[in-house]
């Protein structure tokens, strides 16, 4: 596996330097969702860094102890925040990337102050619409980042995970023109099928997990 996994994320770092020709590389986010401590250890020691988790839950089960022993190493909540996880998710993740609405928001600045930690925000856009998917609106975006800001919660990017049926290219143009809007540097998006795309549409972060680790078995 370890050989593997330095076999494909040698193969990802040349195609995410091509894609960037002669910009800044995106960072690129591991998305270790349902691999285990032992797979998580041989990326690291492949040279990952920065990891990206679904579930609050499961990040903690796996990386608790990790973090503790690999100072270096950053952890993205990537998936769907509720408020019941907010206190965990401040404790474990160094990134929250998925704040979407103004409960969201309220009970992270909470733990935010109650164990005085300030991980890094960026709010989840549903650019697509999508009536079944996580993300802010459009409309929305303005209010809740002036709420954010307000009550001491510092969003600094913005991330979307583009519909199915689209092209994600159009999404990642839309988020990019969001971010300027906005004025908001970071951009998360992009995954194993498109990063390439994204990166050349101004991508920061890019999440990755089938091409680095390999297609992962159903929980």
């Amino acid at each position: 596996m370890s050989h593997q996994l330095a076999t494909n994320l040698a193969r990802v770092e040349k195609l995410i330097k091509k894609a960037a020709h002669d910009t800044r590389p995106p960072t690129l986010v591991a998305v270790s969702k349902m691999q285990s401590v032992d797979t998580i250890k041989a990326a690291y020691d492949a040279g990952v860094r920065v990891f990206g988790e679904n579930r609050v839950q499961e990040a903690a089960e796996k990386f608790t102890d990790f973090k503790n022993e690999y100072s270096d190493l950053t952890l993205h909540l990537i998936g769907p925040l509720q408020t019941n996880k907010a206190k965990a998710a401040v404790a474990i993740f160094d990134v929250i990337e998925t704040l979407d609405r103004v409960e969201i928001i309220d009970a992270v600045a909470a733990e935010m102050k109650k164990q005085n930690k300030n991980p890094t925000c960026f709010l989840q856009v549903n650019t697509g619409d999508e009536s079944q998917k996580a993300g802010c609106s459009i409309a929305d975006m303005g209010a809740l980042l002036a709420h954010a800001r307000a009550i001491g919660v510092t969003i600094t990017g913005l991330m979307c995970i583009p519909p199915l049926r689209d092209p994600p290219a159009l999404h990642f143009a839309l988020l990019k023109k969001l971010g300027r809007q906005y004025g908001l540097e970071n951009l998360s998006m992009g995954m194993s099928g498109d990063f390439e795309r994204a990166i050349k549409l101004g991508a920061t972060h890019i999440r990755l997990g089938t091409i680095i680790f390999g297609v992962r078995s159903k929980p």
